[in-house]
């Protein structure tokens, strides 16, 4: 599932960050990528400038790209860790039942009428995402919810509402 830098329905999206250099010429490892954000030829923000992408090589999980204007590693190194952000308008668009990570974090989620807590954030797990929910009221803790059909009934990011079956995740009223 598609994670940020801004509210949901905001403007921005995070296509990872600004890693460690890649050689001599600019080019540097992308922490926390989101691959289908980072296409060659795509801008980016960086820092407050909008910059094209101009080399992308490696692989999804481990990105290297370089910049229009980043020329050398001490550049890099001053970007360090700083956010690519990639307008909205200009991502792929999602198939049905798929949403980026800032539209479901701090979504409430209940069980029915049920309040339980709300998302903070959206874990990729070997198996499936998750969603890493914060409880509220007595015992507090945290849940963890498959994105899976049985696990979870509905999502409405219109109503910031995530609705899902504790009985499925083996937890029950008491």
């Amino acid at each position: 599932m598609p994670e940020s830098g801004s509210a949901p329905g905001g403007e921005w999206l995070t296509g990872g960050r600004v890693g460690r250099p890649h050689g001599l010429d600019g080019s540097f490892h992308v922490t926390r990528p989101r691959p289908m954000l980072l296409e060659l030829g795509r801008t980016v923000r960086v820092a407050g400038r909008d910059l094209e992408i101009v080399r992308r090589s490696g692989t999804d999980e481990r990105p290297i790209l370089r910049l229009a204007g980043i020329q050398g590693r001490e550049r890099v190194e001053a970007l360090r860790g700083e956010e690519l952000l990639v307008a909205r308008e200009a991502a792929p668009e999602l198939g049905e039942e798929e949403w980026w990570a800032e539209e479901l974090e701090g979504c409430r989620v209940t069980d029915g009428d049920r309040e339980i807590g709300v998302v903070v954030e959206l874990l990729g797990l070997p198996s499936c995402e998750a969603l890493r929910v914060e409880r509220r009221g007595p015992g507090g803790g945290e849940l963890l919810v498959p994105l899976v059909r049985d696990a979870v009934r509905s999502v409405d990011v219109g109503e910031r509402r995530i609705d899902v079956d504790l009985g499925f995740l083996g937890e029950h009223e008491g």
